[in-house]
């Protein structure tokens, strides 16, 4: 396995098995030459969203590259304002133009329950998803998908989808595993991306990843990083410091035994992960 290597989606397409995050990356310099440096390091597959501010920052740093389009793999998302079909189709326009793309590879309803609109939020679901789908067949969009969706939120979607869901954005680290929503998109061919794969940093000074760690000679980044691989997962680091951008992707010169996986599934919380139906979002 290397960086550009790939997971198979349920539509055909292929996604690289790991992708650069810019959640927090604040829009500008430190954007742009955030995800230039990790071009440069060899990922192809950058996320972003909407409401993170830096679309148009990420789109220069893609434009200014040089890679062929066809080589990157760009995530982005519908924020909570969208609660209608027109909403999201403006939407997925407004992305496309601030990322100054021709089309998505992936886009994914970032949040199932907006705080606006609820309890509705199976027809709202419903009315952007259908706006996506139409997407899809306008050849602005590749694949579809949503993230922090708990199978409450993705049963009604599945029940009245034309295009199934491929992917399922949701917190996962080794001390938030959420195993009952990686069992239900792995019975309905969801793969289970993993942002905050590190925790948001928290779980870096865990005893277990640390003595794990120096044994491979690794970081304890890179540590959870490639439990995440070895579970299936697709995680999402993110850094805006160029010496942990390239070793967070340095993952493939060794493997996690399976006493240590299991070690590393045994730090299991669950203490962070927000419920969607009750942020304040």
């Amino acid at each position: 396995m290397t960086l550009t290597d790939t997971y198979t989606l349920s539509n055909g397409e292929k996604i690289p098995v790991v992708g650069f995050g810019t959640w927090q990356t604040p829009a500008g310099d430190v954007a742009e030459e955030s995800v230039a440096t990790a071009l440069k390091a060899g990922y192809r597959h950058i996320d972003t969203a909407a409401i993170y501010g830096n679309e148009e920052s990420v789109g220069q740093a893609i434009a200014k590259s040089g890679i062929p389009r066809d080589e990157i793999f760009v995530t982005t998302k519908l924020w909570n304002d969208a609660i209608t079909y027109d909403d999201a189709k403006k939407a997925i326009d407004t992305s496309l133009e601030k990322l100054g793309l021709d089309y998505l590879d992936l886009y994914l309803i970032h949040w199932p329950n907006p705080k606006a609109n609820r309890p509705n939020n199976e027809k709202r679901n419903a009315d952007v998803w259908r706006a996506m789908e139409d997407a899809v067949e306008d050849g602005k969009i590749k694949s579809i998908g949503v993230s922090n969706f708990h199978e409450r939120h993705l049963r009604p979607l599945l029940a009245t989808a034309k295009i199934k869901p491929s992917v399922n954005q949701i917190y996962l680290n080794p001390s938030d595993q959420q195993k009952d929503i990686v069992k239900f998109n792995k019975e309905n061919g969801i793969l289970t991306e993993a942002y905050s794969p590190l925790g948001t940093g928290k779980i870096l000074e865990l005893p277990t990843l640390m003595e794990i760690a120096e044994k491979y000679n690794k970081s304890t980044a890179q540590i959870a990083l490639r439990w995440s691989l070895d579970k299936g997962f697709l995680p999402l680091p993110k850094s805006v410091t160029e010496s942990r951008i390239i070793q967070n992707a340095e993952l493939f010169d060794f493997d996690l035994t399976m006493d240590e996986i299991n070690i590393l599934d045994g730090l299991d919380e669950g203490k962070l992960s927000l419920n969607p139906d009750n942020t304040d979002f």
